[in-house]
């Protein structure tokens, strides 16, 4: 199998429940599957489900949610060594599907530089799929990916003042 590049970007809410469908599938076809958060360090319901199913591992990459604020210097420290940690896994070879969840958001606030990423992508081994999501994704990684999905948010209950809903949104 020759890995491919996905991109799943846009203003609406799905992205990492994509990203996540699709490791559940690979996981159920008995590929092993990487899923990196980036910009995450807050409490989400995805790692408890996913300790669970074989063949899938999980770790986050941030500290807390500063998309309220500017990120501080810990925080693009630790998407630093998130993404150091996930080359030597990319490189590795030894998962068929790696998620880079939220990577977009790093890049679009500077934690993560593109030019690291793209050459990631083109140094990967053949086989490994990658998965990169988040909103803002740029013109270089949409033009340099397989397949981009754009998910566009056309009515959300957010809206109406509808809080965080526990196992709908974490």
């Amino acid at each position: 199998m020759t890995g491919k590049v996905q991109g799943y970007t846009g203003n609406g809410k799905g992205k990492t429940t994509a990203a996540l469908g699709l490791a559940l599938r690979a996981s159920g076809a008995g590929l092993k599957v990487f899923i990196g958060q980036f910009v995450k360090g807050m409490h989400y319901h995805e790692p408890d489900t996913l300790e669970h199913l074989p063949n899938i591992s999980l770790k986050q990459y941030g500290l807390d949610c500063f998309i309220v604020n500017e990120p501080m210097q810990n925080d693009i420290d630790a998407a630093k060594k998130g993404f150091t940690e996930m080359l030597r896994i990319v490189m590795e070879g030894k998962y068929d599907l790696v998620i880079f969840d939220e990577i977009n958001i790093a890049l679009y606030y500077k934690l993560i530089e593109i030019d690291e990423l793209l050459d990631l992508i083109n140094r990967r081994p053949a086989h490994v799929e990658l998965v990169l999501t988040g909103r803002y994704a740029p013109g270089e990684l949409l033009d340099l990916a397989d397949l981009v999905t754009e998910i566009r948010e056309v009515k959300h209950y957010y809206q109406d003042g509808v809080e965080a809903r526990k196992g709908i949104e974490y």
